[in-house]
Parts: C-alpha cells; sequence; structure tokens
C-alpha cells in the first residue's frame, strides 16, 4: 500500500528526506510544502551574496524541477501551512487553501530571526539575514540607495559574518553587541580577544551597548545605543534565532527543554508518525549526552537522511552532534568542536586546558602562518571535550578534533596520532600534536 508523506519545509533537512522517501519507497505519494519559493537552499551563503562574491542563484544546490521531475516529489512551492491536524494539514497557496491528508509528517520548517523590540523597527533599511531571499532583497536595496555606513546589531556566527560581508566592500561598519564578548556564547575569551582584536582593524566594535531606537525620516538613518547614536544606511539584526514549533504545538508534539521539537535517535516526535529534523529540531550531545539545540547545516542534512530513512521503514539512528563548526572575519578563521572551557566546567567536569600559539609551515618553508588553538580535557580520564581554533588553516584540525572527540580520543591519543607530513603543508610537529604535548604535562 502506498503511503502519504507530508514535509513542511523544503529546505535542507527537508529535501534530504522527502528524497530519501523517494528512493526507498518509489511508489509512495510525498508532498513537500514550503512557504518560499527557495527549496534545497543554502542560507549560509547569503553574507557572502550580499559581498558579492556569490551569484545568488547559486543558493539553491538544485531547481525545484529537479526534484519533481528527477525524483518524483510533489513539491508545491509557495505554500504556507496554516493548520496541522491528526491525519492532515491545511494549506495555503496561490489558489486558495487546499487540505492534504498524511500517513506520516514531518516537521523541517526550520527556524526564524528573534528580532527584539526597537522601536523604529519598520522603517525602510532593516533587514534580518535569515534566508536566501534576504540576501536578494538587501542587495537590491544597496543598488538602489547609496550606502556608506551600515549598522549591525548581533554578536554572533551571522552578525561576524554579515559586518564581514560589509567592511569588505569598504562599507563603513559599526557592530553592536550587548554581550561583553563577540562570540561569547560559543568561545572562551583567549579566542574572543584575538578575533575582536582583528575586528577592531575593519570597523568599529561597539559591545555592552543596548539598541534602543532607529531613527529616520521613512528610512533608517541612525540607530540610537544607550551610550551613543551612530550613522546607519542599512541595518542588519542578527539577534539570534528560535525554532519555528507553532505548528509542531498545534497537533500536541512534545516540546523539548531547549525549546526546539524533542526527538529520539530515530528521528521521531512524540506523535505517532510523526517526526522533526534539522533546525526545528533538538537532539543530543555526544560527550554529555544532554538534550542540545545545534542549528548547523551539516546536522541538518543527516538529521533529514535518517527521517527519512525511518519512515521509509529503513530503521536508522542520528548518535548526536558536537556542534562543530567554522567561520571567518576577513583572513582570520574561527572554529570549535566539543565543549568550551565555560561549558565543561557547567557540566561538571573538573577540566585541564591548554592554549598555543603555532605556526602552519617549519619556519624555512614560505607561506607559514600563525594558529592558536585551546584543548579542554577531563582530568581524571584524560580524554578530550573540546578544541577552539583561530587563525590560519583551522579546518583540518578542527574536523580531526572532532573525529577523535567521537572516538572518545584521550590526550594521549591524539598525540600519538599517526599525523601526515611534509613541509609544504605542516610543520614536523602539528599544532594538534603540540597542543595533546602540552596538555599532557599537567597531568
Amino acid at each position: 500500500m502506498a503511503e502519504k508523506v507530508v514535509i513542511i519545509g523544503g529546505g535542507a533537512a527537508g529535501m534530504s528526506a522527502a528524497s530519501r522517501v523517494k528512493k526507498l519507497k518509489p511508489e509512495w505519494d510525498v508532498k513537500v510544502f514550503e512557504a518560499t519559493e527557495w527549496v534545497s537552499h543554502a542560507p549560509c551563503g547569503v553574507p557572502y551574496v550580499v559581498e558579492g562574491i556569490s551569484p545568488m542563484e547559486k543558493l539553491m544546490h538544485y531547481p525545484p524541477e529537479f526534484f519533481i521531475k528527477k525524483r518524483g516529489i510533489d513539491l508545491h512551492m509557495n505554500a504556507e501551512v496554516v493548520e496541522v491536524g491528526q491525519g492532515y494539514v491545511r494549506v495555503r497557496e496561490s489558489d486558495g487553501e487546499h487540505t492534504y491528508e498524511w500517513d506520516y509528517l514531518l516537521f523541517a520548517n526550520g527556524a526564524s530571526p528573534q528580532v527584539p523590540a526597537i522601536e523604529g523597527c519598520s522603517l525602510e533599511g532593516i533587514f534580518t539575514a535569515d534566508l536566501p531571499p534576504d540576501a536578494a532583497t538587501i542587495r537590491e536595496y544597496m543598488e538602489r540607495n547609496e550606502i556608506r555606513n551600515v549598522v549591525v546589531i548581533g554578536t554572533g556566527y551571522i552578525a561576524v559574518e554579515m559586518a564581514e560581508a560589509f567592511a569588505a566592500q569598504g562599507k563603513e561598519v559599526t557592530l553592536i553587541g550587548r554581550s561583553g564578548r563577540v562570540l561569547r556564547k560559543t568561545f572562551d575569551r583567549e579566542i574572543t580577544d584575538i578575533v575582536e582584536e582583528t575586528m577592531r582593524q575593519h570597523l568599529n566594535l561597539r559591545l555592552e551597548e543596548l539598541t534602543l531606537e532607529f531613527e529616520g525620516n521613512g528610512r533608517v538613518e541612525k540607530v540610537v545605543t544607550d551610550a551613543g547614536e551612530y550613522k546607519a544606511d542599512l541595518v542588519i539584526i542578527a539577534t539570534g534565532i528560535k525554532p519555528n514549533t507553532e505548528l509542531a504545538r498545534q497537533l500536541g508534539v512534545r516540546i523539548g527543554e531547549t525549546g526546539a521539537i524533542w526527538t529520539n535517535e530515530r528521528m521521531q516526535t512524540s506523535v505517532e508518525n510523526v517526526y522533526a529534523a534539522g533546525d526545528v529540531a533538538e537532539t543530543r550531545h555526544l560527550i554529555t549526552g544532554r538534550r542540545v539545540w545545534v542549528p548547523l547545516a551539516p546536522p541538518g542534512n543527516k538529521m533529514g537522511y535518517v527521517a527519512g530513512s525511518n519512515i521509509a521503514r529503513k530503521e536508522i539512528h542520528f548518535p548526536g552532534v558536537l556542534g562543530t563548526s567554522i567561520t571567518k572575519f576577513m583572513d582570520l578563521e574561527i572554529g570549535k568542536t566539543g565543549l568550551t572551557e565555560a561549558e565543561a566546567m557547567k557540566e561538571g567536569y573538573d577540566v585541564k586546558t591548554a592554549f598555543i600559539k603555532a605556526r602552519t609551515r617549519p619556519h624555512y618553508y614560505p607561506g607559514a602562518r600563525e594558529i592558536w588553538l585551546k584543548g579542554i580535557a577531563d582530568k581524571e580520564s584524560g580524554r578530550l571535550l573540546g578544541l577552539q581554533a583561530v587563525g590560519a588553516e583551522i579546518l583540518p584540525r578542527i574536523d580531526t578534533f572532532a573525529v577523535a572527540l567521537q572516538a572518545g580520543f584521550t590526550v594521549r591519543d591524539l598525540f600519538f596520532a599517526d599525523l601526515a607530513y611534509a613541509p609544504p603543508f605542516a610543520p614536523v610537529w602539528d599544532p594538534l600534536v603540540v597542543l595533546a604535548r602540552v596538555l599532557r604535562l599537567k597531568f
């Protein structure tokens, strides 16, 4: 018997799940409802479209026709799900509202920006940067208006990346943050000190300031904080996101302690035959075992794959996440995996840490650059808990450490890891091995 599958959301998780179901059960009826005209999109690319280094159309991995014609998915674009009930969804489409039945339902409707209640938010020239359409809107506004002064509100990943996008174009950028450090929630101070030093070379960094008001005559002209006023021809609000759980609540789906939809390892929710994946779903941290909400693209894609597999009755489990992430500001790369020192201590670990500065090549080979690493390990067992890195060529170190964390490596294991070496690529003592050596001295 052909089952009816309804997927809410056509982003990475939704289309990954839909494709997986059709692969395993080609005779099943799989419908995807996407509220925008974008599917299989890459929101992480928004800052780079705004910067002008990537064309807008490249943010869609596959066009809608690919999923419809090649994979047989019944894809509905510009289709907003307005009601979810047991066995049905009601959808607002261009030709009116329609009701569709489901035997299996997947929530893959992502997350939305959290916009603080600031007076003047309705002025022209104030944007969020969450989805590809935002990039198009911002670029169009820049082309229609003379933009010299840009203000970015926030201190997280998107704020840093959007600040870079404008600074790289020669704009006068002010970044305003309520907190005392940039990237405060994801990095320890040793790392953020280096990031802030670099940022101050390219923009006006204003921390511990509360944004009070946007002023202007029809369009934004000024941002007012509790410490000053800043000219603004364009404003980006990047103060965080929240999972879109409203539809799930209609169905009585359990919302987890993180505020996202609770799921088990099969991506099942608390309601039979109902699943959740991507930025709307919470999962488990691989080190602590605690429930976490980590809205990042790699786990979102895998969650969708796992959900689709299980819906199609091929059992597979999603083990959890480490929160592995990377970004950049100008030439400075910034990344982490696992727990920071602050997070580890909050979890009750007695930790040993090491913070080192190294170089990415031997002293005699040209092109060497600086890299800083901070490692965290459990004092009792020597088990690795986390790594933070800033500088150059950090990706292979972050990824190597992530695999080590997932494998349960100790400091000793990392020290004896058989890593590749040649002068054009790394010093004979790789920075990761040096970090492990320094950590070992503390045990």
